[in-house]
């Protein structure tokens, strides 16, 4: 006979349904971690859509209204817009609830977040380390956050049960969880993401800014690195405009370092100087072989055929 499941929470709300939203919305019914999976979005085209794709039991336009008698809460809106949520679902939190995101700076999130949560609710942030350059509700899949990193960066006044429950939670749907202090987050986070995004919307806004003929020609015979570099540009503008602005000192601090590694390499050229050339190149192919091995490059669910 086989043993009975028991789900995580009786009641899960998750505020926003873009990409990571409905992923773990699809995941969460798949893994049953819920009884009951609340849907909040501000859009009512949005909520619709929610809605025929069956992603939750209820759905609201106000977040205030899903997270009543919610065990878990997830915000999964852009970055810029947690302040704002945290006002509103405040008062309606029920002692004992767990309040977590997805986004990925956690500084940010908690300086937010914390001023509008009642006593005896705890804020666990987190940031599963998956994603495409899709968006909205159609985009997510219930596979999107297996074998990847999900990163929880808990105060040191979160209770021990509640940390091990999101553990358990992210881990039930396929992660590796990582605990981190949140500066510590954003600094790493600032030059494995942050950076590559920065520069992949600068490069291609630089080719829509070349004479006519030649952007054409670069768009025609776009080489592996280019066409990488667009599929990152092409990620949601909203989320990632909140990102840079959350996370702007551990960004600045990376970019002035990497000016100046760029400003190197810029003369280096200039001056015929080979061998710095080499010596570079071989030093950062050694990196691409250690993340290979780390199993973080090459299982992007794009690059799978999803």
């Amino acid at each position: 006979m086989a043993k009975k499941k028991f789900p995580l929470f009786n009641r899960i709300a998750l505020i926003g349904v873009g990409l990571i939203g409905s992923s773990l919305a699809r995941a969460i019914k798949k893994h049953e971690l819920s009884r009951e999976l609340a849907v909040a979005t501000r859009r009512r085209s949005t909520l619709a859509v929610a809605r025929k794709l069956k992603l939750g039991d209820s759905y609201h336009l106000k977040a205030a209204q899903a997270v009543k008698a919610a065990d878990l809460v997830i915000l999964c809106a852009p970055l810029g817009a947690n302040a704002e949520l945290a006002k509103q679902i405040g008062p309606n939190l029920k002692t004992g609830a767990i309040v977590s995101d997805v986004g990925s700076s956690k500084v940010s999130v908690i300086k937010d977040v914390t001023p509008h949560l009642p006593e005896g609710v705890i804020l666990i942030p987190a940031h599963p380390i998956a994603g495409t350059e899709n968006s909205g509700p159609e985009a997510g899949f219930d596979t999107l956050f297996e074998k990847r990193w999900c990163v929880l960066t808990p105060s040191e006044e979160a209770a021990l049960p509640a940390v091990n429950k999101i553990k358990r939670f992210w881990q039930a749907l396929g992660s590796r969880v990582e605990i981190m202090d949140p500066k510590q987050h954003d600094q790493v986070l600032a030059i494995t993401s942050h950076l590559p995004h920065l520069i992949a919307y600068t490069l291609v806004d630089t080719a829509t800014e070349l004479e006519r003929d030649l952007k054409k020609d670069v768009i025609r015979f776009s080489a592996g690195g280019f066409r990488d570099f667009t599929r990152i540009a092409a990620s949601d503008p909203t989320m990632w405009r909140d990102v840079f602005l959350s996370n702007r000192e551990a960004v600045l601090d990376i970019l002035g370092r990497f000016t100046e590694d760029l400003t190197a390499l810029q003369r280096a050229i200039r001056r015929g100087d080979g061998n710095l050339l080499h010596n570079r190149f071989t030093r950062t192919r050694k990196i691409r072989r250690e993340v290979i091995d780390a199993k973080q490059a090459g299982t992007e669910p794009w690059r799978r055929g999803k």
